[in-house]
């Protein structure tokens, strides 16, 4: 067999290797499957993916086709989500830096969530007929 057809097999196996599909979780290789498997029992993993999957159910089907609105609409799910998120460090985390800064991301992501649902309010109508 040439080194052309035998580095044409082996490149195959060579990206998987490279790229950790031999990994449990190619998300996130760097964790092992038990502290995988730890984390899924922990009160803060299913609130996390409580936020995670009230973001996917509560995404917006469809465009409207005008970006203003659509843009608002698919960022009022992605704000609560992130509101979530954060509340789920406030209440859990471990690191003061961490949860210091998600008590900082919820009052940012909140003032954001009140703008967009205020615009929502005074311009859906409107929007939706551009």
């Amino acid at each position: 067999m040439s080194r052309i057809h035998t580095v044409a097999l082996l490149s195959p196996l060579a990206f998987a290797l490279s790229f950790g599909a031999y990994a449990g979780d190619a998300t996130y290789p760097q964790i092992s499957q038990a502290a995988m498997a730890t984390a899924d029992a922990s009160p803060a993993t299913a609130a996390f993916q409580q936020a995670r999957a009230r973001m996917v159910r509560n995404q917006p089907q469809g465009f409207s086709g005008n970006v203003d609105l659509d843009f608002v609409r698919q960022m009022i799910p992605q704000k609560k989500s992130e509101i979530a998120m954060a509340e789920v460090v406030r209440d859990y985390g471990e690191d003061p830096a961490v949860r210091q800064r998600a008590g900082q991301m919820i009052k940012d992501q909140q003032a954001d969530l009140a703008w967009l649902q205020s615009w929502m309010a005074a311009n859906s109508r409107q929007a939706e007929n551009k």
